[in-house]
C-alpha cells in the first residue's frame, strides 16, 4: 500500500520557522469549507463546523485506504480564513462579528463524487448540524508571508505584526483574509503547547 505524508511533501507550507517570516508560493489546492460568524469561543456553529469537518476528512482518508486507490495518508490538519467587514472588530476584540471559513485541505486524489458518497456515510453515521453547509472547493491564495506561532491564541498578536511588518518591509502590501493553519488539536492541547501557522497573502 502506498503512503503519502502531506505535511512532509508541502513542509514549505506546513512547517514553517518559529523565528522568521518567510514568503511561500501557496499552489492552489482543493479544501472542505464550512463559513460563519461569531466568537470561536462561544459559538456553537464553530463548533459544528469542526464537528462535520474532521469526519468528513477521515471517511474521505478511509474510502481512499480501503478503495482502489490503496494510498494511506494522514489527514491535514484544521485551517481558518479570518475577516470582518469592519476591521476595527478585531482591533476592539468585538468577537461576535468576526467571520471564518474553517477549512481542511483534501490531496488531488479526492473528487468531487468521493465527496458526496463520503457526505451520505457521515449522514448515515452522525449527521452533524452543520452537514449541509459544508462545500468542496478549490482555494488559490499564491504568495504569502508565514511564520509559526507557538502559545496561546490570545497571544498571537505581536506574531501578526511581525508577518505585516516583514511585508510593508519588503514592498509588498497585503491582500485576502488572514489564515491560520492549526497544527495542535485546537479541542484538546493546553494553550501554551499551540503551534499555529499565521499566513498572510500579499500582492
Amino acid at each position: 500500500m502506498e503512503k503519502r505524508n502531506f505535511k512532509k511533501e508541502l513542509k514549505n507550507l506546513y512547517r514553517p520557522s518559529s523565528r522568521n517570516v518567510e514568503f511561500v508560493d501557496v499552489p492552489q489546492m482543493n479544501f472542505l469549507q464550512i463559513d460563519g460568524q461569531g466568537d470561536p469561543d462561544t459559538s456553537k456553529k464553530f463548533q459544528h463546523a469542526i464537528e462535520v469537518l474532521y469526519p468528513l476528512s477521515y471517511t474521505l482518508k478511509f474510502m481512499v485506504k480501503k478503495g482502489e486507490l490503496g494510498i494511506d495518508y494522514g489527514v491535514l490538519p484544521l485551517e481558518g480564513l479570518w475577516w470582518a467587514d469592519d476591521l476595527a472588530a478585531f482591533t476592539a476584540n468585538d468577537r461576535d462579528h468576526w467571520k471564518w471559513t474553517l477549512m481542511i485541505m483534501q490531496p488531488e486524489f479526492i473528487s468531487k463524487k468521493m465527496v458526496e458518497t463520503a457526505i451520505e456515510e457521515v449522514e448515515r453515521k452522525k449527521n452533524p448540524l452543520a452537514l449541509s453547509s459544508v462545500r468542496f472547493e478549490t482555494f488559490n491564495e499564491g504568495r504569502a508571508a508565514q511564520i509559526m506561532h507557538i502559545g496561546p491564541f490570545s497571544e498571537e498578536g505581536p506574531t501578526v505584526e511581525k508577518v505585516h511588518s516583514f511585508i510593508e518591509e519588503n514592498g509588498r502590501q497585503r491582500k485576502g483574509k488572514h489564515h491560520e493553519v492549526y497544527l495542535s488539536d485546537i479541542r484538546r492541547a493546553a494553550p501554551e503547547n499551540l503551534k499555529t501557522i499565521i499566513r498572510q497573502p500579499v500582492s
